[in-house]
């Protein structure tokens, strides 16, 4: 194999090929990434047995043909090379050995056999749709802040895709819960998705899933069986196993009965818990909200390193509320709100509040409350 390629095209698929690979492996092949050149194309393929991307970039191909490097390696080597250089990649399968040269530099690493690289078999998908970036994007980024970190519960581990009934019909949706705070994003139920299997998909997952979706105007491939998920643009693939387990029933989770309504500017709100959770003790990080006749006070009480209040005005008309919640629950939630108002709907001290962005439906957020 021989090739060509432009430092930046290569920069971008190795990086995202590399950031997949596990940094402590028992298998060596595994922290390899495999180059296949054929046509006028280069593919590098990476894998953990869980999830596989598969990245294709424009090359000058002088030999076709396959071989598996170091992803981590190859990646600083790459990365390290000036902007605009061409970078020629050739491998020597008899010496076990790929060169890379750029201008003056030149390098030579060991390799792996092809024929040793796990190849993630391919399954049916039940449901194919195509989904615009910019929809997917809002569904994962404001939900997976929710996603558990609790390997027992591993059910919790990702965000829960599926197909719902909205206020306007049938829609997409995404959610995920710790236990402490649950986050329900709606879409507009894109068409072929109708027949989409439920599936978790897994934390590392969305979390490789987002380099995909940064280009507003692109349209993500989507295809769904009950065991994978995989989300293609025309030159990545992302395939992944998704949770086997089943998730909660949310639904019972989701107050129906709060009505006393709070309304507040979102990033006054969260700058304001913000510097009032400075003096917290970092263990339980209680935050108190006093709410009255259009105005809110939050105070914090550490007795082994201090107190701390601030007022808002705010949109508030029911009768006088304390309520303490963890501050970077509150945080966290208060940082997805694209408007301008938060709206929180409360019931009493111990119930769990429900947020919303505005009148907007589409994104609901739950927080449990702390007491303080």
């Amino acid at each position: 194999m021989k090739i060509s390629i432009e430092r930046g095209a290569l920069l971008k698929a190795v990086a995202q090929a590399q950031s997949v690979v596990e940094r402590r492996n028992t298998i060596p092949i595994l922290a390899n990434v495999l180059i296949e050149a054929e046509g006028d194309t280069v593919q590098f393929r990476a894998t953990d047995l869980d999830i596989e991307v598969v990245d294709k970039a424009p090359a000058q191909v002088e030999r076709a043909g396959a071989t598996t490097v170091a992803a981590t390696t190859l990646h600083e080597i790459v990365r390290k090379l000036p902007d605009g250089a061409l970078v020629t990649l050739s491998a020597d399968s008899a010496a076990g050995r790929l060169s890379v040269e750029a201008g003056r530099s030149s390098f030579s690493l060991a390799t792996l056999p092809r024929e040793d690289f796990p190849v993630m078999a391919s399954s049916e998908y039940q449901s194919n749709f195509s989904a615009p970036a910019k929809v997917l994007r809002r569904l994962f980024d404001k939900s997976k802040f929710a996603i558990s970190t609790e390997e027992t519960r591993y059910y919790l581990n990702g965000v829960y895709m599926h197909v719902s009934d909205g206020d306007g019909g049938r829609v997409l949706r995404c959610v995920a819960t710790d236990g402490h705070r649950l986050a329900r994003i709606d879409a507009d139920l894109p068409q072929g998705a109708e027949d989409m299997p439920g599936v978790i998909v897994p934390r590392k997952t969305v979390g490789e899933l987002r380099k995909l979706l940064e280009d507003d105007d692109m349209a993500i491939a989507v295809s769904v069986s009950e065991t994978k998920v995989r989300f293609a643009t025309p030159d990545i693939t992302l395939t992944s196993k998704v949770i086997d387990g089943t998730f909660p029933d949310y639904t019972r989770v989701i107050p129906q009965g709060n009505t006393k309504r709070l309304e507040v500017d979102a990033s006054e709100f969260a700058q304001a818990v913000d510097r009032v959770a400075t003096v917290s003790s970092e263990r339980s990080r209680a935050v108190k909200l006093q709410l009255d006749e259009d105005r809110l006070i939050l105070s914090v009480n550490a007795p082994d390193s201090g107190a701390a209040e601030e007022e808002l005005a705010v949109a508030y008309g029911d009768e006088r509320l304390d309520i303490g919640f963890n501050a970077k629950y509150l945080l966290e939630i208060a940082s997805q709100v694209d408007r301008e108002n938060a709206v929180f709907l409360f019931n009493s001290s111990g119930d769990p509040t429900l947020m919303r962005e505005g009148n907007d439906e589409t994104a609901v957020y739950v927080v449990m409350p702390m007491r303080v």
